[in-house]
């Protein structure tokens, strides 16, 4: 490899490095592990919009991570940020509802995520 190539590798971050985007991929799975218990006449509707939502998510960081500026990550976090706040109105709308009880797996986890993004969009505004 030569120094060309080694210096555009350095311009972005490994998007699987981050502790934000682990823990993202992991409410995910959480997130396909809780739709598979909703009803069959959700499947275009909840189901379908919180798996999304929770996709968008880390797929934001890693779009971010691969940017060459932080100005251009610290979008990709907002959009991730927005998508998370989605799947949590999404989650307590489906409480709500009655399709499934409270789980404090996912809870913690949408707590988790979010204070991880927060965390990481003012470590990159105070990097500017």
């Amino acid at each position: 490899m030569n120094s060309g190539e080694v210096n555009s590798k350095l311009l972005y971050m490994n998007h699987k490095d981050l502790n934000v985007w682990k823990k993202s991929m992991d409410l995910a799975v959480l997130i396909y592990d809780l739709t598979n218990a909703f009803p069959n006449d959700e499947r275009f509707g909840l189901t379908s919009q919180m798996r999304r939502a929770a996709v968008s998510i880390p797929s934001n960081i890693a779009e971010g991570a691969a940017r060459k500026s932080d100005k251009e990550f610290l979008q990709f976090l907002s959009i991730a940020l927005g998508s998370l706040s989605e799947l949590e109105t999404q989650y307590l709308l489906a409480i709500r509802i009655n399709i499934i009880e409270s789980n404090d797996v996912v809870a913690h986890s949408l707590i988790d995520v979010k204070k991880l993004i927060l965390g990481f969009r003012n470590y990159l505004k105070k990097k500017e």
